[in-house]
């Protein structure tokens, strides 16, 4: 039996580095501005190319901040061709010079804007033109937006001005926050206010046999936020196939609470209005 047949992943998720001078204080991987990995480029372009060849069709990038990892930009002009490749940015380094150019002439298929604090008008405000500037460039892009349940008229109010701003639901994804303040499925489709994207863990924990996560660290899991993992022994996809293999998928947060994770697919339904997407 192939790799390919004992493991059936069209999708795969990889953080680069730690590396993240944002730091937020809820990142669920301790991302910060001392943060590193374990990654090459040539080993995430020899892990992406084996990935490539045994059916996997997409590559996300995120972390840490991708682009606060220098070789990202070769990275994704080397896999270009191969596989789509999509990248989740706080966006911070694009108002540095140069680094938005960099980006547009790397190619990625789609670049995600994270909105981490909906409440701060600054931090709206600079995602919107981020995301316009991207659009006009060429680059399909879209927005990540954090619903906390302490803070769900702040999301309405940050859902109406990315509207206006011509940046609509279905460029929108709507992320329920971990932890205590975690909304409910009602509460996010209250903020979205039409039908939504967001996570299928939205709804209910559990894998995804159609995606995989490998962090920093190397190591594989079901998701990009459970405990549950293993070190890769190589950048392959042998050796992702192995490291799944009877991994478990330990729930990032306790009983009870709505968790973010990539789940099992589940069906749209007319109370919420909800489009769910497989992983991070």
């Amino acid at each position: 039996m192939t790799d390919r047949e004992r493991l059936a992943l069209d999708r795969i998720s990889v953080e680069p580095s730690r590396r993240c001078s944002k730091g937020c204080s809820f990142c669920y991987n301790g991302s910060n501005a001392d943060g590193a990995g374990a990654w090459t480029l040539d080993e995430i372009v020899a892990f992406a190319r084996s990935c490539a060849e045994n059916g996997v069709q997409s590559i996300s990038f995120g972390g840490g901040e991708p682009l606060e990892w220098e070789p990202i930009f070769d990275v994704l002009r080397a896999l270009d061709g191969l596989l789509a490749r999509t990248l989740t940015t706080n966006g911070l380094p694009l108002d540095e010079p140069g680094i938005l150019d960099r980006l547009v002439d790397a190619r990625p298929q789609k670049v995600h804007v994270s909105i981490h604090a909906p409440e701060n008008p600054r931090e709206v405000t600079r995602a919107s033109s981020h995301v316009l500037a991207l659009e006009g460039r060429g680059v399909a892009s879209g927005v990540n937006l954090l619903v906390r349940r302490s803070r769900l008229e702040e999301a309405r109010a940050a859902a109406r001005t990315l509207h206006t701003a011509g940046i609509h639901n279905d460029r929108i994804v709507y992320l329920p926050m971990r932890g205590d303040d975690t909304p409910s499925p009602r509460d996010v489709a209250g903020v979205a206010g039409a039908p939504f994207q967001s996570m299928t863990c939205l709804t209910a924990c559990g894998r995804s046999p159609r995606f995989a996560s490998i962090d920093a660290e190397r190591r594989a899991a079901w998701c990009s936020y459970t405990r549950s993992r293993r070190p890769l022994a190589s950048p392959s996809f042998g050796a992702l196939a192995l490291a799944l293999d009877g991994l478990g998928l330990e729930p990032c947060d306790g009983p009870g609470l709505v968790r973010l994770a990539a789940a099992r697919p589940v069906p749209s339904t007319t109370d919420t209005g909800l489009r769910t997407r497989g992983s991070l």
